[in-house]
C-alpha cells in the first residue's frame, strides 16, 4: 500500500506510474477526490474546535444576555463537529479501500513497456537439449509411465486437478526436499506455516482484494486457502517492530498452493496451469537501503535450484506493463520444456519495498530511541512445481520412454536412476 501523503505530494509521479503500468486511473481519481474532501473537512473541524475552545474561555466573562447567545452558538458548532466526524469516518473508510487497490510504484530500474513486449532477458543458462527422436510432452510421458493421472484427478475434484502416482509422486517429493535442503544451506530458516489464512493476512500481502476472484474462500469461517506461502510467512511479523540487528531475515517454506485461475483456460491434459500445486517459497525481510541488492541475491538463490536440476533457463526482467500489482521489481525464471517447446515460468522473484509492510504493519527500529520504519519485503518461488516437474520430465526423457532421474534427486529417491 502506498502512503496517502506520498500520493498527495507526488501526484504527478503516481500518475506516471499508472501510465507506465498501463493501469486505468479511476481508483486514483476517486482517491484524490476523497482525499481532497477529507482535508477540507479536517481543516473545518479543526477550526471549529479551536473556535469552541476560545469561546469556552470567553463565555464566563460575558454578560448574561450575551452568554446565552454564545452557548446556543456553540451547541450548533458542536453539532457541526459531530457531523464532520461522521463524514470523515465514511470518507476514511472509502479512501482506505482505494489505497488497497492502488498498485505499487515500479522501481526506476524497471523497463517501461507493454505486457510481455517490453520485458528484457538479462541472461540465459544452459543449452536447449537436442534430441535424436521426437520429444514427448510431459503429459504424454506421465500417462505412458503411469505416474500422472489426469482422469482420476478430475474424478476426485474436477478440471485443473491431477494425481501423481508411484515414481511421479516420489520425484515431486524429492524435488521439494532438494529445494528445502538447498535453501537451508543458503541461510534460509525453514518454516512450516498453516495452509489456510485469515482475511487480514491476505490483505497484508495484497492478495486481497486484488486476487479475490482467484482465491478459494472458506465462507463459513472467512478463511482463505493459501495462494502461495508468501501470505502466511510474510505475516509472521505482522504488527511487530523488529530490531534492525535482526535483519535481514531469510525464510523458506513448502506449502501446497491453491488458485482458481478465474477467467483463465485450464489445460486439463497438462500441468503447466492447475488449481492446486506444490511450491517452495523464499521470503526476505530487509533494510530499505539493501532491498535491491537482496533481490539480486534472492534471484541467485532461486536460480541455484534450476541449475542444480541442470535445466536450461532464462531470466526475464518484467517491464512496467508486466509487473504484478504489489511488486516494485520482478524477475521471472523460465525453464525450457522441449516437448511443449515452451519456456515455463518456474519462479517469480519480487521486491515489494514497503508496500506489503505498510499493509501488514511490519516495522523495524534502527536504535531504541529512533522512530520505527517499515521494512522492505521480498519473495520468490524457490521454486514452483508442477512446471518444474514438466520441465524435468521433458528434458530427461529417453528414446525408450524412460526418464532419467537428475543427479541431485537420486539420494532423495533411494538411488533410483530411471523412471520406467
Amino acid at each position: 500500500m502506498l502512503d496517502a501523503r506520498f500520493i498527495r505530494e507526488n501526484e504527478g509521479l503516481v500518475r506516471q506510474a499508472f501510465e507506465n503500468r498501463r493501469h486505468e486511473t479511476s481508483v486514483l481519481e476517486r482517491f484524490l477526490e476523497l482525499d481532497k474532501n477529507w482535508r477540507a473537512l479536517t481543516e473545518e473541524g479543526n477550526a471549529l474546535r479551536n473556535k469552541r475552545n476560545d469561546v469556552s474561555e470567553e463565555i464566563p466573562k460575558l454578560p448574561k444576555e450575551e452568554r446565552q447567545a454564545k452557548i446556543t452558538e456553540m451547541k450548533a458548532v458542536a453539532e457541526r463537529i459531530r457531523a464532520i466526524d461522521v463524514s470523515l469516518r465514511g470518507i476514511e473508510s472509502e479512501r482506505d479501500e482505494c489505497l488497497l487497490n492502488i498498485p505499487n510504484m515500479p522501481d526506476p530500474s524497471v523497463p517501461i513497456g507493454n505486457a510481455d513486449e517490453g520485458d528484457t532477458f538479462p541472461r540465459h543458462w544452459g543449452e536447449k537439449r537436442e534430441f535424436d527422436f521426437k520429444p514427448l510432452t510431459h503429459w504424454e510421458i506421465g500417462e505412458k509411465l503411469d505416474i500422472i493421472d489426469f482422469e482420476r484427478g478430475i474424478k476426485i475434484t474436477g478440471a485443473g486437478f491431477y494425481v501423481l502416482k508411484g515414481d511421479g509422486a516420489r520425484l515431486e517429493r524429492a524435488m521439494i526436499n532438494f529445494m528445502l535442503d538447498l535453501h537451508h544451506a543458503q541461510g534460509y530458516r525453514e518454516i512450516f506455516p498453516p495452509a489456510i489464512t485469515n482475511r487480514k493476512s491476505c490483505v497484508g500481502t495484497a492478495a486481497l482484494p486484488k486476487m479475490k476472484d482467484d482465491m478459494y474462500w472458506c465462507e463459513r469461517d472467512d478463511l482463505w486457502l493459501n495462494p502461495t506461502a508468501e501470505v502466511p510467512v510474510t505475516n509472521l511479523f505482522a504488527n511487530e517492530i523488529l530490531d534492525a540487528r535482526q535483519l535481514p531475515i531469510n525464510l523458506t517454506a513448502y506449502l501446497p498452493s491453491f488458485r482458481r485461475e478465474a477467467g483463465k483456460h485450464i489445460e486439463t491434459k497438462g500441468i503447466a496451469r492447475v488449481h492446486q500445486f506444490n511450491k517452495v517459497e523464499l521470503v526476505k525481510f530487509v533494510l530499505p537501503e539493501t532491498s535491491l541488492q537482496e533481490l539480486e541475491a534472492l534471484l541467485g538463490d532461486a536460480e541455484a535450484v534450476v541449475r542444480g536440476l541442470k535445466l536450461p533457463y532464462r531470466v526475464r526482467l518484467l517491464c512496467t506493463g508486466s509487473t504484478g500489482f504489489h511488486s516494485s521489481k520482478t524477475y521471472d525464471i523460465e525453464a525450457h520444456a522441449p516437448g511443449m517447446d515452451q519456456w515455463l515460468e518456474v519462479s517469480s522473484c519480487s521486491n515489494f519495498k514497503e508496500f506489503q509492510a505498510r499493509r501488514a504493519m511490519i516495522k523495524f527500529r534502527r536504535e531504541p530511541h529512533l522512530r520505527s520504519e517499515f521494512v522492505h519485503t521480498l519473495n520468490g518461488s524457490g521454486i514452483a512445481l508442477p512446471r518444474t516437474m514438466a520441465a524435468v520430465l521433458e528434458n530427461y526423457q529417453n528414446r525408450d520412454g524412460t526418464v532419467t532421474v537428475p543427479d541431485v534427486l537420486r539420494t532423495y529417491m533411494q538411488g533410483t536412476e530411471l523412471i520406467e
